[in-house]
């Protein structure tokens, strides 16, 4: 097959869990059996390879707009380079999209060139409200595009159970046309290692127990949460906020502000690291915490999870969408209930409350290392029992076969 993967995100450009899932998948599909298959890659960028069956073009370009609100500017440049994106791909069999940015992009390859179209779910507009504040009222026009290219693909690939009910509820696709194949991991490289040196540059002491958070500054990863139960977690922890690039100046402010209201109170050290690290050295964050956190207010799947259990750290996450079907709880790590304050309102209905749960799940693996360690232990059999890329490749060209006759 010829293969055409539309996305936002690809390497170096990765910041979320649907830029790590594309990296991945697009290496396991170009090695299957021995590169069968041509990959063709599209990414906003200025990405450029060309290595046997795997060929890479990023798309960068950039206009001024006229427009009556500063905020739709991320959308007009959106659909720029979605048109850019779709005068390049000569020839597919499958067009397959990642998240709404490419979804434009996906509708027009699918009828330029007669590809089939898939695409897969890492996420919904309609759960993520809080993208008004980013988007302004283009929130309205991606939510648009994202429903019409659902009501125009040919397949659909949804990362979790939870997700592949979304689509049906949301959109009306029949169940026929979804295949639930999660995210992955590779597990030889994500795996348990001791480098204090690596904890000592960013700021955290080794000898003393950490717990730990990675992800983006937005509503969706629930952070705020997080940092409001710091002040309910055992005295003498140290809290790591591998955490940046916030959606929009607001949350932004608001994440320096209630950081820093937790340090005045003193008890406990927080270390926020701003930047992006390299990938080896949030491995070795992950692999020294005590306790990883995910307080998620919405997650399809959750693949920082994944990332947690593969270095044998036991997880504490909130019970929402896909993540679930990765922690299991009480076995790889503590699930805290999370009640929604609306149908499509994912802030809690009780934040403090929420918060609270969250410094209590933490504190009882926190006080009992056994519990912990043998988390960590069950964590890692599950990664490697059901989630290798190789194996999620497989499926996914077998989808794509499908999709295809």
């Amino acid at each position: 097959m010829r293969i055409a993967i539309l996305t936002n995100e690809y390497p170096p450009n990765v910041y979320g869990g649907a830029g790590v899932h594309v990296e991945y998948l697009v290496k396991a599909l170009a090695g299957l059996n021995d590169g069968e298959h041509r990959v063709d890659v599209f990414s906003f960028g200025d990405q450029r390879l060309e290595s046997g069956n795997l060929h890479v073009r990023g798309v960068n370009r950039h206009a001024p707009f006229a427009m009556t609100d500063p905020r739709h500017g991320m959308f007009f440049q959106t659909m720029l380079r979605d048109i850019e994106m779709s005068g390049l791909v000569e020839a597919a069999d499958i067009v397959h999209c990642h998240t709404w940015y490419t979804h434009f992009a996906g509708c027009l390859v699918r009828n330029l060139v007669d590809a089939r179209l898939v695409l897969t779910t890492h996420s919904l507009e309609p759960h993520r409200p809080w993208k008004a504040e980013q988007l302004g009222s283009a929130y309205h026009a991606s939510s648009w595009i994202e429903k019409t290219a659902y009501q125009n693909a040919d397949g659909v690939i949804a990362v979790s159970e939870s997700m592949k009910r979304d689509v049906i509820d949301l959109y009306g696709i029949a169940e026929g046309r979804i295949s639930v194949i999660p995210n992955g991991i590779d597990p030889d490289e994500y795996r348990p290692m001791d480098e204090p040196d690596i904890l000592r540059r960013n700021g955290i002491d080794p000898e003393r127990p950490y717990v730990l958070f990675v992800g983006r500054i937005t509503r969706q990863k629930g952070i705020i949460h997080l940092v409001n139960a710091i002040p309910y977690l055992d005295s003498g922890i140290q809290v790591v906020l591998c955490a940046g690039a916030p959606d929009t100046e607001e949350i932004g402010r608001e994440m320096e502000q209630a950081v820093r209201d937790v340090r005045d109170e003193g008890s406990r050290d927080v270390i926020w690291i701003s930047e992006m690290l390299p990938r080896d050295q949030v491995i070795a964050l992950y692999s020294g915490a005590q306790v990883f956190i995910c307080p998620s207010v919405y997650e399809p799947f959750g693949i920082i999870n994944l990332e947690a259990m593969a270095c044998e750290t036991a997880v504490v996450a909130s019970a929402v969408g896909g993540i679930p079907s990765i922690v299991k709880d009480g076995e790889t790590g503590l699930l805290v209930p999370f009640e929604p304050r609306g149908q499509v309102n994912f802030e809690p209905r009780d934040a403090s409350k929420y918060s609270r749960d969250l410094a209590e799940a933490i504190n009882s693996l926190l006080g009992d290392g056994d519990r912990r360690k043998e988390m960590g232990a069950n964590g890692r059999r599950r990664v490697l029992e059901r989630y290798s890329w190789h194996a999620i490749a497989q499926e996914t060209a077998a989808f794509y076969r499908q999709v295809g006759t």
